[in-house]
């Protein structure tokens, strides 16, 4: 005999199929505009972002070395130690920080960009040379409408 409190309450299984089926629509009816963006530029290339997009600077990284190098000594000894007590008082923020932007540049060629800047929609459409996000993405949402 199964006791009292291990059977199914009907009212919760009720409420799970309820909160299932609320889930699912939700999934369901995002908007197709809610895709992944990714813009790939550089500081020569300035862009208009559109806001969820995230945003890989090619040449990030050169600037933060360029940032740790800035005014140091010629004597080789000093000037390793300085870098290394400012990378030191950068703390956790600045190594998220230089971590992201190499990691900015293995994604972006990892995609195999040709030029930027490059607006890549849900890592499958490319727009070329368009500064303005949101218009690159415009017309990548006009294709795919036009070609389901």
């Amino acid at each position: 005999m199964t006791a009292p409190f291990l059977k199914p309450i009907p009212r919760l299984r009720a409420t799970r199929v309820a909160c299932a089926g609320g889930l699912l629509l939700c999934l369901l009816g995002q908007d197709a505009s809610a895709a992944d963006v990714l813009v790939v530029t550089d500081s020569r290339h300035p862009v208009q972002s559109a806001s969820g997009a995230r945003v890989i600077e090619l040449d990030l990284p050169e600037r933060i070395e360029a940032e740790l190098t800035t005014g140091l000594p010629a004597d080789p000894g000093r000037a390793a130690a300085l870098v290394q007590q400012r990378l030191r008082d950068g703390g956790q923020a600045l190594q998220r920080r230089i971590g992201s932007a190499y990691q900015g540049v293995a994604d972006a060629w990892g995609l195999g960009l040709a030029k930027v800047p490059a607006v890549v929609v849900d890592r499958r459409y490319v727009v070329y040379g368009e500064p303005d996000v949101a218009r690159a993405v415009a017309r990548i949402e006009s294709h795919r409408r036009a070609q389901p």
